[in-house]
């Protein structure tokens, strides 16, 4: 690309945000042109607003320009949003109405029958109900649940090889996903939280949409039973699930395993610069995966799965990792910037 593409991102001191500036900072095709945040922080040099807690340094012109209110004059073709769900509405819908496509990490627009609830690897066919949506040149297109992408992607090749009927899933959910300051120090040490508030009905009905059928503009949700528990841990990035599955024909273990290692899609065809080399990775060991281990497998940007094993009750039961401020987050809505640009769409 011969010209890096502006963007702007919603909500840059937030977690979400940082985890956005950490991914552009060097992106072949995007460079940051506006650094966007509440009131109390607009007008600051970034590196006084923000309490950056990434494990990477804060890059010093970064760190000088000054953040902006999130209004839509802010510079930026591409608007990237960390903004909480209490202010994401609005805001994105204003962006949307000046011309801006925005590409958003919030729940607030993911089940409106115009809005893309987008994986690039499982439902790229969806990005047609754009042509819905009544804000001009501007869109909005939105990732789903941190939990949820792991959980889909890891699903994806058992539905196209076998069909999926019912799932049953528990997930172990890391710090990062709270946000920051996130949950109090003496509620999660030598403790785990049996409750997340709204993110057991996300995961219950996002994939429902996700891999649903595109019928005449609009998506057809799919058949499938999901029930969900969650909980928060003490790990600080990457949420592990333990999934059962009733699929719809009979299938051997040789056949998922090879199912899930031969996946492959549109961003891995089309060579996209956040897209995992291989979506979803296989671990033979027993006692993998593991967070500290697996969560950066492929950039962050990849499933781990192991432990596939006949389930007594559904038929198959395995355990998957995802990182959850990576794939599950920042950089599922890059590579949707990234798929967005491919397509022509930006």
């Amino acid at each position: 690309m011969d010209k890096k593409i502006p963007v702007a991102i919603l909500g840059a001191t937030g977690s979400v945000g940082q985890k956005f500036i950490e991914l552009l900072k060097d992106h072949p095709w995007f460079e940051i042109a506006a650094l966007c945040a509440s009131e109390r922080s607009a007008g600051k040099p970034y590196h006084e607003a923000a309490n950056w807690f990434q494990a990477s340094e804060l890059p010093k012109h970064i760190g000088e320009m000054i953040v902006q209110p999130c209004e839509p004059s802010v510079p930026g073709r591409i608007v990237f949003s960390g903004l909480d769900s209490s202010v994401a509405g609005e805001i994105e819908q204003a962006m949307a109405k000046a011309g801006k496509i925005v590409v958003s990490n919030s729940k607030n627009h993911r089940m409106h029958d115009d809005v893309p609830l987008l994986v690039p690897e499982i439902n790229a066919d969806h990005l047609a109900l754009l042509k819905k949506q009544a804000f001009g040149d501007g869109m909005i297109v939105t990732n789903p649940n941190c939990s949820t992408i792991g959980l889909v992607l890891a699903l994806k090749p058992l539905v196209d090889a076998f069909g999926v009927r019912e799932v049953s899933v528990v997930t172990m959910q890391a710090l990062s996903g709270a946000g920051y300051p996130g949950v109090a120090s003496l509620d999660i040490i030598d403790n785990a939280v049996p409750y997340i508030g709204g993110e057991e009905d996300k995961i219950e009905t996002e994939p429902l949409k996700i891999f649903g059928d595109l019928i005449n503009d609009h998506v057809e949700p799919a058949v499938m039973n999901i029930s969900a528990s969650c909980n928060r841990i003490a790990v600080v990035d990457g949420h592990m699930e333990c999934v059962s599955v009733r699929l719809g024909r009979q299938a051997s273990a040789k056949e998922i395993i090879e199912a899930w290692e031969d996946y492959r899609a549109e961003p891995q065809e089309m060579g996209l610069p956040t897209a995992p080399g291989r979506p979803v990775h296989y671990h033979r060991e027993e006692h993998y995966p593991q967070p500290r281990k697996h969560r950066m497998l492929d950039k962050g940007m990849a499933v781990s799965i192991g432990r596939l094993r006949e389930c007594s009750i559904l038929e198959w039961k395995f355990t998957l990792l995802s990182h959850n401020t990576i794939r599950g987050a920042a950089g599922g809505a890059l590579l949707n910037a990234e798929l967005m640009v491919e397509m022509g769409l930006v």
